[in-house]
């Protein structure tokens, strides 16, 4: 499109038409001229690394923080920066505000040189690693730790694996456990339709572009086609445009993942559900829930087809805490904590849940 753009009030159409005209012309000029929006402002210091892998600590807001630090840790697919998109709508500030004392780990991003990294190098590698930096940096003796999407399945993994170390309160959002239920996956991922090894084999890591394809591809109509229209009927609406390319960046900045943690994620939990019935098996170690005892809150998504609500709600049945509960939040897996609903309501249950328990 060249720089002249066209200008449609001058042209004599109706005030419908020309209306709808400058809906295509503002979003032609967010689609193909805006810069992209800046992520993860909080400001924040590498205190920890390993390999690709950083310990992120957000600079504190208040002198004497809550007792318990928290830290984040997010899937091995995408970003983590969406627990800190932009500010106003981020749950890293939300918490510093708040009092907290925040630490994120962050995966990095893979190369073909990690293809064979698996699921324990991750759990048992690194997780004890970054719990013990952050109990020391911040001189406590417990901590909070809140899994999204994956990264809770990989905590409650890791939680499961090593029950000596001080773990207070531990936060599942929207986390799959229980895989006798993949939804719209069950197909998609079924051994007679995707043969798993050769995929492995051929890309040794499976390249983002066919994980968010396979994600689209859930409501092809919705995830293809809705951005778009929704990004044309509402372009005269700032605050949205500023949400939607926010957004569409982080769901356009994926990461490889892993070929040999990949080759465990689908056959041990989609085909297999071998967390859920204790045969799981890492590292010669059986990963049993049951050895979870800490404060638990477990956040689902009424309209999440990623991890659905009866993939996450189960986990309460498997572990040990007497301090356990399940909250099911009014959105999906992406604005369960970026969007109206996020500020509304999943981070105040969060804090609220936190303060209470830190």
């Amino acid at each position: 499109m060249s720089n002249a753009m066209l200008n449609f009030s001058t042209i004599g159409f109706s005030k419908e038409v020309n209306t709808s005209l400058k809906r295509f012309e503002n979003a032609a000029k967010v689609l193909w001229k805006d810069s992209d929006p800046l992520v993860g402002q909080t400001p924040k210091e590498i205190i920890w690394s390993k390999n690709k892998t950083k310990l992120y600590r957000y600079i504190p807001k208040v002198k004497n923080p809550h007792s318990v630090p928290i830290l984040l840790i997010y899937a091995l697919i995408n970003k983590p920066y969406i627990l800190d998109l932009t500010p106003g709508n981020s749950l890293v500030e939300y918490l510093v505000n708040n009092g907290f004392d925040v630490y994120l780990l962050d995966w990095g991003t893979p190369g073909l040189e990690d293809s064979s990294n698996k699921l324990e190098d991750y759990i048992i590698d690194f997780i004890p690693k970054a719990v013990r930096k952050v109990l020391r940096k911040s001189g406590k003796d417990d901590i909070s730790i809140l899994g999204y999407c994956m990264g809770g399945t990989m905590v409650s993994i890791f939680a499961s694996l090593f029950p000596e170390l001080p773990i207070k309160n531990l936060i599942f959002l929207t986390s799959p456990f229980d895989f006798s239920n993949t939804g719209l996956y069950k197909n998609l991922l079924h051994e007679e339709h995707f043969n798993l090894d050769k995929t492995i084999d051929t890309y040794k890591n499976i390249p983002p572009e066919m994980i968010d394809f396979g994600n689209k591809m859930l409501k092809p109509i919705t995830n293809f086609i809705g951005p778009y229209v929704s990004l044309i009927d509402r372009s005269e609406n700032k605050e949205f445009v500023k949400s939607w390319k926010l957004m569409q960046k982080w769901l356009s900045d994926g990461i490889p993942f892993p070929g040999e943690a990949y080759r465990q994620w689908i056959r041990d939990f989609y085909h297999n559900n071998s967390l859920i019935k204790a045969e799981l098996i890492m590292r010669g170690k059986k990963v049993n829930l049951k050895n979870i005892t800490a404060n638990v809150l477990n956040i689902s998504a009424i309209h999440d087809h990623i991890a659905m609500p009866c993939q996450v709600e189960g986990l309460l049945d498997q572990i040990s805490s007497e301090d356990k509960m399940n909250v099911t939040i009014p959105s999906g897996h992406v604005s369960v904590v970026f969007g109206t609903k996020s500020l509304t309501i999943t981070y105040p249950t969060i804090l609220k849940w936190l303060v209470e328990r830190s």
